[in-house]
């Protein structure tokens, strides 16, 4: 049987991140909705073939046809509502950024542990055979000892009303759009790169439209990472690695099924590799699924997730805000 799975909220990036990568794989069943709004929850079951909507999460969750939940609600309820699932004895597959902030993602993760459930943070790109080739080339040695890592990430988001910039959500770019290449930066430097310098945009008192960073990498050499949802960085999907013996240049490491290319270069040979298009999302969903069903371990789970929100607060600090904090109890039984 296909895994049944509940989604929180009817989220826009439901539909590209488990509604149609449940059909085309036929690895999963979404079975159920919740919405604060009745009528978008109904809108969205209709148009999607979801046969049931509820009107809480809580009901969700509680619901005994649901196997596992999808959390993609605003990020200052992503904790509040994990744990929940898990207190209901649900797996969790939730969107990125895991938590408000890291102590949050202490406190799911040592509830995950106790609960020997699954709980996997949703950066899909790490499930792509992208992810898996720049560690293979990274490990071979090729490109020597590691000088530097940078990667970034820009998109235009010119309506500061998105709840993407909202204060009481944990809004923020460096939330939305930066945790991705804090993520990469993370995982190419095989460590924790410790954080050095930042500077931030803002978009509204204490919310970034825009940020930059720079860190000292535990192997040597250094990093930078940066990210915008309103800047005149208007698009950028990018990284690199620079090697004391060549360099590798990544287009759209985030997303490769849209477009991807690596570059390297050494004094040896010049290559552009091109990974599948299979879209990440369907990669993530079939993680998720084997790991339930069949205890395959998952690549970012909350000990990871713990570690990248770590760096996220340590990068707000430097840039002399506060980290981002959970979602007040009066949103706790609605969604959006």
């Amino acid at each position: 049987m296909a895994l049944r799975i509940g989604t929180l909220g009817a989220a826009r990036i439901t539909p590209a991140a488990l509604v149609k990568p449940a059909r085309r794989t036929g690895a999963a069943e979404v079975v159920a909705v919740a919405a604060r709004d009745p009528e978008r929850a109904r809108a969205f079951a209709g148009t999607h073939g979801i046969p049931t909507v509820h009107r809480t999460y809580d009901e969700l969750i509680a619901d005994p046809t649901v196997d596992a939940v999808y959390n993609p609600l605003p990020n200052g309820l992503h904790g509040r509502y994990t744990l929940a699932a898990l207190a209901a004895g649900k797996p969790v597959l939730c969107e990125k950024p895991f938590t408000a902030n890291a102590e949050e993602a202490r406190v799911v993760a040592g509830a995950a542990a106790a609960s020997g459930l699954v709980v996997m943070e949703a950066f899909h790109y790490r499930y792509h055979p992208m992810a898996a080739r720049l560690l293979e080339i990274l490990a071979s040695g090729e490109l020597g000892d590691i000088v530097r890592i940078e990667a970034g990430l820009s998109f235009p988001l010119p309506r500061t009303s998105d709840i993407r910039f909202q204060a009481d959500l944990a809004g923020g770019a460096l939330m939305d759009a930066g945790c991705y290449p804090v993520h990469l930066l993370r995982t190419l430097a095989g460590g924790e790169p410790e954080v050095t310098s930042a500077q931030a945009k803002l978009a509204s008192p204490g919310v970034d439209r825009a940020m930059r960073a720079t860190f000292s990498l535990p192997g040597g050499g250094d990093g930078a990472i940066r990210c915008s949802m309103l800047s005149s960085d208007v698009l950028r999907v990018t990284a690199s690695v620079q090697g004391d013996r060549g360099s590798l240049k990544v287009l759209n490491p985030f997303s490769p099924q849209a477009f991807n290319r690596v570059s390297v270069r050494t004094p040896v040979e010049r290559r552009v590799e091109h990974l599948t298009r299979e879209p990440t999302y369907d990669f993530q969903l079939r993680a998720f699924v084997a790991a339930v069903t069949s205890g395959t371990p998952v690549l970012t789970p909350p000990e990871d997730s713990v570690r990248t929100m770590t760096v996220i607060d340590a990068i707000y600090r430097a840039a002399g805000l506060e980290p981002r904090q959970p979602t007040g109890a009066e949103l706790a039984g609605g969604g959006r």
